[in-house]
């Protein structure tokens, strides 16, 4: 590859003939006597010109380290390759000539285990864990991963990709190898060393190569293991590696290539139980009498979510939500569609499904009993939605209010609201599809609206899209009107309730 011609002289134990072996590498080669002082062999690279930079002694140790720096035998030199006034400085070893993944875990200390994370991620701080293992069987190969103790910078970029080394047999071969792990674990820092995979194998033999397959999915199967195991023992220091890789974690749960059941029970959520992280089992061994679902919602931050309106009437009956903020949650639940038989179910789409789940304190709300009758609810909806036209898709009376006035949804067949938000976001959608606008028949602000629908005194059009507009900003989303409708701003009846009764328009 970097030379015109290769020489190689040898000479056998015990005999005292040596010989010349020559070729240019075009397909032929020639063989001589030669003259030998010894036993062994000495092989001679004549340089190309343009591959010069391979006499420089700094090149060649470069090569050496980076590839046969853990081969069993130490690789010496002195000084500069081609220079003749070194030859009688001791020789030094270039390669470290040991691999500490090679050895028994009883024989490394904690010392040695860091200082080679150090070199291998190039990161500060301790590892969070390490696996140290060997593999027999079919297939036998030998691994010491590393799990960091924190989060890499580049971690969600698109081109991040692992960085486990790949060796065979001491030989490194590759650090970006994508069949080795799974873009899931891509957190990973360590080396795989094989005995099993030919030491000339390709990037294109990597691709299709099933000793890899098989090396792959022991790797998946030990990490997992690894994380029931903290998970487990220690729910304090297992919290701290899901803030840091959870949401990497969870995107084996939508590409399929990790088993689900085991990655379901590795997750962990934000819920509106507490401040502390819950994994899937806890919420079900909490859900409801009557509660048949898994209600969640997503969102751009955790303050934003907690506080939505979608919530109340799931918090007023004690019934958890998960609160999902990491993009990728839009897309795993869908693909998971439940988990211990219960499904998922969007808090902020279709129907909230309530009605057969009893109020924490058994009570009916407050203002239940001066709520408007159905037929009254049913008649101001109507003039709402006559009002609103095509800007929503329906208005009904809400189930899942209790302390503000309105609130959108998302259609049962519809797409989840944010994830919409996140296609638009990313030209994939022109248009967001109308919302179902839900209103809280308890509120003072509906009760009086539906008092004028029964009445049936008109103007309100200017009333419906107030509300709309309301119900949009919750929803971090434009107003439908930016500009106050010309006949002069909020209708006079909506300022003399609420001066009369103090109740503000926004909850």
């Amino acid at each position: 590859m970097v030379a015109e011609t290769v020489d190689v002289i040898s000479r056998c134990a015990g005999s005292d003939e040596a010989w010349q072996w020559s070729s240019d590498g075009k397909g032929a080669f020639t063989m001589a006597e030669a003259q030998a002082d010894g036993r062994g062999t000495r092989i001679t690279l004549h340089l190309k010109e343009e591959q010069a930079e391979y006499a420089d002694a700094f090149r060649v140790r470069n090569v050496v380290k980076t590839y046969s720096d853990h081969i069993a035998f130490p690789d010496h030199g002195s000084g500069d390759v081609n220079s003749e006034d070194d030859a009688d400085k001791t020789p030094e070893a270039v390669n470290t000539a040991s691999a500490l993944w090679t050895r028994s875990a009883s024989e490394v200390t904690d010392q040695e285990y860091n200082e080679f994370y150090h070199h291998v991620s190039h990161t500060p701080g301790d590892p969070w864990s390490k696996l140290h293992f060997r593999a027999e069987g079919v297939i036998e190969y030998t691994g010491l991963l590393y799990i960091p103790g924190s989060k890499p910078f580049d971690l969600y970029t698109q081109e991040k990709a692992s960085k486990v080394r790949l060796y065979v047999k001491r030989v490194f071969i590759t650090d970006d190898c994508e069949e080795l792990v799974p873009r899931w674990l891509r957190f990973l820092h360590g080396v795989i060393d094989s005995s099993d995979l030919p030491l000339n194998i390709s990037r294109e033999m990597l691709q299709n190569n099933p000793v890899l397959t098989r090396i792959r999915n022991g790797i998946t199967s030990r990490v997992v293991r690894e994380l029931e195991s903290k998970a487990e023992k220690d729910a304090e220091a297992y919290t701290v590696f899901w803030e840091n890789f959870g949401a990497v974690m969870k995107e084996g749960l939508y590409d399929g290539s990790g088993d689900r059941e085991s990655l379901l029970g590795l997750t962990r959520f934000r819920s509106t139980h507490g401040d502390e992280l819950v994994s899937l089992k806890d919420y079900v061994g909490r859900m409801k009498e009557g509660q048949t679902a898994i209600y969640y919602i997503t969102g751009d931050s955790l303050d934003v979510v907690s506080r939505s309106p979608q919530l109340e009437g799931f918090r007023s009956r004690g019934v958890e939500v998960l609160l999902m903020t990491d993009p990728v949650d839009q897309f795993w639940v869908p693909m998971v569609a439940q988990f211990d038989e219960k499904p998922f179910k969007s808090a902020t789409q279709g129907g909230a499904d309530l009605a057969e789940i009893k109020k924490e304190d058994g009570k009916d709300d407050e203002n239940a009993e001066d709520a408007p009758a159905e037929e009254d609810i049913g008649r101001l909806a109507a003039a709402l939605k006559l009002a609103l036209g095509e800007n929503v898709k329906d208005v009904r009376a809400s189930d899942r209010l209790t302390e503000s006035a309105v609130c959108l949804v998302a259609g049962d067949g519809d797409l989840d609201m944010n994830l919409e938000r996140i296609m638009k976001m990313h030209g994939q959608v022109s248009e967001r599809a109308p919302r179902i606008l839900e209103v809280n028949p308890t509120h003072p602000l509906i009760r009086r609206l539906a008092e004028q629908a029964k009445a049936d005194s008109g103007g309100m059009e200017d009333a419906a899209f107030l509300l709309l507009d309301q119900a949009r900003i919750l929803e971090s989303e434009n107003p439908a009107r930016p500009r106050w409708p010309s006949r002069g701003g909020c209708p006079r009846q909506w300022r003399k309730a609420s001066a009369a009764k103090r109740v503000p328009l926004v909850h």
